[in-house]
């Protein structure tokens, strides 16, 4: 599943590659092939830009079975982080929003064959492969790798500090790769859910994984009795924004520009507060 690392600067930026969903990074940076579909008129270069321009509609692919990101509400609404940001960005464009829900597997080489004009997905774009065949626009959440304790300990300020110490993880991801490296006492499980359990359990004294997702499950469970004790310095973590296709240079601009107004007028900080219980568009 997830690819072993040999660096912590590595396996922080490539935290996403692969893995059990938990961790909220899974999409930002998973490196399927894309296919060698050529785009459709949708979106060759210039036609997104004209849509925007002329204040038409813009079609975005996403999930909807992916929360906090992308999901249906119980109402059955399609909404998450990632789709009202996609939501706020056209509302800044002054244009129309289609969501085309799609499975992960298929996504990107949907974009590239023209079934959308964006998607918006928690898509780092940190592979050499996706940045040779698209564009992301300016990011709109940040995520590294974190460490989760009980509520009541005191102990862990670093990595440094988990030498010898219990870690829940699981054996094949690159946070138990962290957690080996800095010499913690490996106890294995099958995913976040049952390392946290461990760690509620005290049989296990910590956990590493992706800061979002454990954002996400303290929102949701606020009385764990568990606490987010370390995070992976800025820069060591990585921006997912929305994407295109390379060639909509113009049209990329427009998106990055409305991101960053959400930025300076406090949208992606309240979307953040309410998804995550945190801003997390900020480093």
């Amino acid at each position: 599943m997830k690819k072993t690392l040999f660096s912590v600067v590595a396996l922080v930026l490539l935290a996403a590659c692969g893995g059990q969903k938990s961790s909220a990074t899974t999409h930002a940076s998973a490196a399927s092939t894309v296919n060698n579909t050529a785009p459709t008129q949708a979106n060759i270069a210039g036609s997104l830009i004209e849509r925007i321009n002329n204040k038409g509609v813009i079609t975005v692919g996403t999930e909807g079975t992916y929360a906090p990101f992308t999901y249906h509400d119980e109402s059955g609404k399609l909404t998450g982080y990632d789709v009202e940001v996609a939501r706020a960005v056209a509302e800044k464009l002054g244009v129309q929003v289609e969501f085309k829900e799609t499975q992960w597997d298929g996504m990107m080489a949907g974009l590239k064959a023209g079934r959308f004009d964006i998607v918006a997905n928690q898509v780092a774009l940190t592979s050499p492969e996706r940045q040779a065949t698209f564009d992301k626009a300016e990011s709109y959440t940040w995520s590294g790798a974190a460490m989760m304790v009980r509520a009541d300990d005191d102990r862990f300020k670093s990595l440094a500090d988990i030498k010898g110490i219990k870690a829940a993880q699981t054996l094949s991801s690159n946070y138990g790769e962290m957690a080996r490296e800095a010499q913690a006492e490996i106890v294995p499980v099958d995913g976040m859910a049952q390392a946290l359990t461990l760690v509620q359990q005290k049989r296990a004294e910590l956990t590493l994984n992706d800061e979002l997702s454990f954002l996400d499950y303290l929102k949701k469970n606020p009385d764990s009795g568990l606490k987010i004790v370390w995070t992976a310095p800025k820069e060591q973590k990585v921006g997912a924004g929305l994407i295109v296709n390379k060639g909509n240079d113009e049209a990329l601009a427009k998106l990055s520009e409305a991101t960053k107004a959400l930025h300076e007028d406090g949208t992606l900080k309240r979307l953040g507060e309410q998804f995550f219980g945190k801003d997390v568009s900020v480093k």
